[in-house]
């Protein structure tokens, strides 16, 4: 599994012209998922979100989660995070999960999430064409790799 973290200050998901998603201080988080993606991945990654200490305590260093500071939590899916960009200029998807086994564990992982957090998690439509707005908040991006977490 691949997340993309982003501090916001505000964030919001749209489709079809229809507001779905819409959260103020938290986080935005792009979840792209593979085959390879195992139940013990998606504990890791959802505790590791949420105690990132990434918010500003009261001397403005980052020292504070997202639970410590009551922030709030998009979570959507992104199968373009296992692009392969090795040959040619097309990016190739082979890696990122088909639907059957991706639903399922990013939807485990919305529930995880929710879990770790103790409130709930707003979520955009897996497989929809959606806009992701956000006002990033820093900037602070983080990009995690399951696979790196030993």
């Amino acid at each position: 599994m691949k997340a993309v973290i982003q501090r916001v200050s505000e964030a919001s998901v749209t489709i079809e012209g229809k507001k779905v998603a819409e959260i103020k201080k938290g986080l935005l988080i792009l979840v792209g998922i593979e085959d390879a993606s195992s139940q013990e991945d998606r504990n890791w990654l959802a505790a590791k979100i949420a105690n990132l200490r990434i918010f500003g305590d009261e001397n403005g260093v980052m020292n504070l989660s997202v639970k410590e500071v009551d922030g709030e939590v998009i979570v959507v899916s992104q199968f373009t995070l296992h692009a392969s960009t090795k040959k040619g200029n097309r990016p190739s998807y082979i890696k990122a999960s088909k639907p059957d086994i991706a639903i399922p564990m990013y939807e485990s992982f919305v529930k995880q999430m929710e879990t770790e957090l103790g409130k709930k998690v707003q979520i955009g439509e897996f497989g929809a064409d959606m806009k992701v707005a956000l006002v990033n908040d820093g900037p602070v991006t983080i990009i995690i790799d399951t696979k790196n977490k030993e």
